[in-house]
């Protein structure tokens, strides 16, 4: 039976593609504004650019949506394998960067929910989310690629309802394995060990739940705003130098505060710790904002990530898509992400780094809040709603045949080296990827708006790409861009945002002044106001347990005012907070820390 969240407080959350069913059952690097990436390699911009694959599962509401929910990256003998809710397959890639769909024969035709992978003893291991009994597989992979039944049935679940949102660990210390899963607002995460066959040993475990009453950002809500009782889901486990970090995402989907967090033990099962220094991986603010329910991995270089899945929520509360974020452990054994310009270009590994901010680009943001005339416009969505850096406001064209289009002035000539355009799906009528589903369209670029020359040609392609990002080969100068339609499987033509990056005119700016932190007798809360930077795009508050391990960001365009309440705050953990701006050159030293107890 599905009920009203807010009608229920004891529930369990189960998530097919994104739908509730509720039942009852660094080292921070100061006064460096961009540290020059140590090796060359070509780049990546979130959300992720792959096929995102369309839902039916609210094909009865006439609901069509994207689904980019429940993220599992596996590398998997030096290549990489993305699983998710709904995909139809998987997401196959030997860089990180450019993802090819594969439905491998043997593909279960109800699909997987929130599917638990893992890589271990030379094989590729998958089980999808269940309250039922569904097969183990193992994935062949190759030129043929196929799943094989490993368990053709796990028993029921001992002792928890599940398991929903499962992830495997194998310890290859102990030779054991385990399973770890929970998605609700009134059970825990659970724990249970499996044998050989990875069928259940003994009885599952509580092992952690939420604590909104200390911890700050497990509140539920935008900005973490609101009563209902918040959600705990996305377990994962990692081990590092002998411990064991079991994450849980928090404190549910539908806005921007959704994030991963950790406990850390000596033992699998525990007992475990929370970290000081929670949300291990948290965006709030920027275009991409929400970083929940993925897992950590580490890839071919010895270099880790983390995986989330940001809030869209534009035909649907559970759309959402896919990113990912340079991540590692300190020399504490703190685990952390670094969102820090989470949703710019950053490059992908080819090698080992030394700190998460080598991967940041550099190229800045262009286009925020600058004109557009578009050939047509679908009253109220307007053009300029494709320069405002939010994917949940759009332009809708009169029509989708080619030859429509955008025009997007710069103000100035500009250094251009990337471009990411972002569909939105809009009354688009689909619940599965048939061939009319793929896009195609050019960028072109000018310097006065009236001679044209390529940017890039997308027009031969059959790809189907949703959030399309295309890095140039050579920079461009320019103060014009154009987007041409050509194609794409949506019966609408609409567009959230076209995100032009690279370098602007002038000087990076300066480091805001006069940053000031108050702790509300609500010690969840914080409030913060700074000095007005001129001429800057916007402001990265930057927080933690200690000066050096500022490892939190939330992002504000300059146009929001200078003033910030973060509430996600540990109570009885002190912080130290400092604030950087950025315009479209650079960014500004970072303040002086402001500490708080």
């Amino acid at each position: 039976m599905a009920l009203n969240v807010r009608l229920r407080s004891v529930v369990t959350r189960a998530f097919y593609g994104g739908g509730r069913f509720l039942l009852f059952v660094g080292l921070v690097l100061f006064g460096i504004f961009h540290v020059a990436p140590a090796q060359t390699g070509k780049t990546y911009c979130n959300p992720i650019d792959i096929d995102y694959k369309y839902n039916f599962e609210q094909k009865a509401r006439n609901i069509s949506f994207r689904s980019g929910a429940d993220p599992v990256l596996i590398n998997h003998l030096g290549e990489y394998y993305l699983f998710g809710t709904i995909a139809d397959g998987y997401w196959h890639s030997t860089n990180l960067r450019d993802w090819t769909h594969v439905k491998p024969k043997g593909w279960p035709t109800n699909d997987m929910v929130a599917p638990a992978a893992i890589s271990a003893k030379g094989k590729l291991f998958l089980f999808p989310a269940t309250y039922e009994q569904r097969p183990i597989y193992v994935l062949k992979t190759g030129n043929k690629p196929e799943l094989e039944i490993f368990n053709s049935s796990l028993p029921f679940l001992p002792g928890a309802p599940g398991p929903w949102d499962p992830a495997f660990f194998y310890d290859d210390g102990t030779d054991r394995w385990y399973m770890y899963f929970g998605s609700s607002n009134f059970y825990p995460i659970y724990g249970i060990e499996l044998d050989e066959h990875l069928s259940y040993r003994k009885t599952a475990q509580e092992l952690i739940a939420l604590r909104p009453e200390s911890h700050g950002w497990e509140r539920f809500g935008r900005d973490h705003r609101d009563t209902i009782k918040p959600f705990i889901e996305g377990a994962w486990m990692t081990k590092h130098r002998g411990m064991y970090y079991l994450q849980y995402a928090a404190p549910g989907t539908e806005y921007n505060a959704y994030a991963n967090g950790t406990y850390v033990g000596r033992d699998p099962l525990g007992p475990f710790t929370y970290a000081a220094n929670n949300p291990v991986s948290y965006k709030p603010g920027g275009f991409v904002t929400g970083a929940g329910h993925g897992n950590t991995f580490e890839d071919k270089h010895g270099n880790f990530w983390n995986t989330g899945t940001p809030w869209l929520a534009v035909n649907f509360d559970f759309e959402r898509r896919i990113a990912m974020f340079p991540a590692g452990f300190d020399s504490e054994g703190l685990m952390f992400a670094d969102t820090r310009f989470g949703d710019f270009p950053h490059f992908v590994s080819t090698g080992k780094w030394t700190h998460a901010e080598e991967l940041f680009a550099g190229w800045m943001l262009l286009s925020y809040r600058k004109p557009c005339v578009a050939t047509s416009v679908q009253y109220p969505y307007a053009a300029a709603n494709l320069a405002d850096e939010n994917p949940r406001t759009f332009w809708l064209a009169g029509s989708s045949k080619a030859g429509e289009g955008v025009t997007i002035d710069l103000d100035h000539s500009c250094e251009i080296r990337a471009v990411q355009v972002n569909f939105t799906d809009y009354h688009s009528g689909i619940f599965g990827s048939g061939s009319n589903v793929y896009t195609q369209f050019r960028l072109q670029h000018s310097q006065d708006g009236k001679t044209w020359k390529d940017l890039a040609d997308v027009t031969r392609e059959k790809r189907d790409r949703p959030n399309a990002y295309v890095e140039l080969g050579e920079p461009v100068q320019a103060r014009y861009v154009r987007y041409e339609h050509v194609h794409v499987g949506s019966p609408k033509l609409a567009i959230s945002d076209i995100r032009v990056f690279g370098y602007g005119p002038g000087d990076a700016p300066r480091t805001p002044a006069r940053l000031q932190v108050r702790r509300d007798a609500d010690r969840r809360n914080a409030f913060l106001s700074w000095e007005e930077v001129p001429g800057s795009v916007g402001y990265n508050i930057r927080w933690g347990i200690e000066p050096s391990r500022l490892y939190q960001c939330y992002q504000v365009f300059a146009d929001d005012g200078t003033k910030l309440e973060i509430r996600a705050l540990t109570t009885d953990q002190n912080y130290s907070f400092a604030i950087e701006s950025f315009n479209e050159r650079g960014v500004s030293k970072l303040s002086s820390p402001v500490s708080v107890q």
